[in-house]
């Protein structure tokens, strides 16, 4: 059974918290790094990153020659013999001496795309993993191990797996704890809210509101064969963006449609250029909310302009903002008002998506506003197949 991020924010330090190593397999692109880092910052962790896919044998730990005479031992019958020492990898030099300036703080060392690595970099860490040594160093408790794989054609539920992986030995598989992880669009876009360290949001809002509306477009399991939209290509996008916006009009409107499917591919592509051509968001049906039911002339028009499905897009999406909830009074009139300007069988589907949602419908029969209650009693009638006409 796949894991969403937020059910793998709950599991990854469950099994760390157990002395166990998480080994958290899921597609390129799906989120694996971010999670990792979030579950860092949850358990106040220093992270330090190895990724194991560009690593090449000896790259931890190097041999070297001895390099004083205390080096050499003189034996009785054998001769002399070199005590060879290692020399180790600026990470593993920087997780020890920071685990030594901070033996009270837990470090993460998260070693990305392992089965991506060649056979004998994998061999090279085993001891790492099983035993939590290197050579004749071995590793302080408070460093915790998190490993991250790509699916293997040979693990369960991913036989059609087209990965350039290595097959990771058995006894990896014996020793770490595999957590398979899925793309939640509505755990994505919780992230996608948040604000980083400059106080903007993860994401900017174009992306947010296409895939509130289209939440199957943040990793589609039928694609273009080529470039195709994950997690991590939303991502792009939004940086992308924010950054053309500082371009002049002409160079946005240039190079807006290629930049974006660059990212997402030729169908997805198309389908958020086109939206954002439209100009008209979820959150716009709700602007200036508070004066009454009525929509601003320019947004009345675009929504409007809209295909009925579009417009069922929008509706269904409105419906399940958390911030602007329909249980407030201002909104559900304003969401009545629009599921007005549907046809019949249109209203009867945004209704029915809507109240697949666990609580969705209570929570409208408990409000309290008398806005809301009106809309309840409207979409169960919708519901019960009684059109709701103006």
């Amino acid at each position: 059974m796949a894991l969403s991020f937020n059910a793998l924010m709950d599991a990854v330090p469950v099994v760390i918290k157990a002395g166990n190593v998480p080994n958290i397999v899921g597609e390129a692109g799906i989120g694996k790094s971010a999670l990792v880092a979030a579950v860092a910052q949850k358990m106040n962790a220093q992270l330090f990153t190895t990724v194991v896919s560009l690593s090449e044998k000896g790259d931890l730990a190097i041999p070297v020659p001895p390099l004083t005479a205390d080096s050499f031992i003189q034996t009785n019958q054998y001769g002399r013999l070199a005590d060879v020492q290692y020399g180790y990898a600026h990470t593993l030099v920087a997780i020890i001496q920071y685990a030594e300036q901070h033996p009270d703080q837990p470090i993460i060392w998260f070693l990305d795309e392992f089965n991506r690595g060649t056979q004998a970099v994998q061999s090279e860490l085993m001891n790492l993993v099983l035993q939590r040594q290197i050579n004749d160093l071995v590793l302080p408790q408070h460093v915790k191990l998190v490993l991250a794989e790509n699916p293997d054609s040979q693990m369960q539920g991913f036989a059609d797996s087209l990965y350039g992986v290595t097959a990771g030995d058995d006894a990896i598989k014996d020793r770490t704890t595999r957590l398979v992880m899925s793309a939640s669009t509505p755990d994505w876009l919780a992230w996608a809210r948040q604000t980083d360290g400059t106080g903007h949001p993860n994401i900017i809002r174009s992306v947010r509101d296409y895939l509130t509306q289209q939440p199957n477009d943040l990793r589609p399991l039928q694609h273009d064969d080529d470039v195709y939209p994950t997690p991590r290509a939303w991502q792009r996008v939004s940086t992308n963006l924010s950054q053309l916006d500082n371009a002049p009009k002409a160079v946005q409107q240039a190079l807006q449609f290629d930049i974006i499917t660059g990212d997402l591919g030729e169908t997805v592509g198309a389908k958020f250029n086109q939206f954002l051509t439209r100009g008209i968001t979820v959150t716009d049906l709700f602007k200036h909310a508070d004066t009454g039911a009525i929509l601003d002339e320019p947004i009345a028009d675009a929504f409007s302009a809209l295909s009925i499905g579009e417009r069922q897009s929008l509706l269904i999406a409105a419906g399940k903002l958390t911030e602007m909830p329909l249980t407030t009074g201002i909104y559900a009139a304003r969401w009545l008002t629009l599921l007005r300007q549907l046809p019949v069988d249109g209203q009867f589907a945004v209704v029915n998506s809507l109240g697949q949602q666990d609580g969705w419908l209570i929570a409208l029969q408990r409000a309290t506003d008398e806005a809301s209650k009106a809309l309840g009693k409207t979409v169960l009638n919708i519901m019960n197949g009684q059109a709701f006409n103006a």
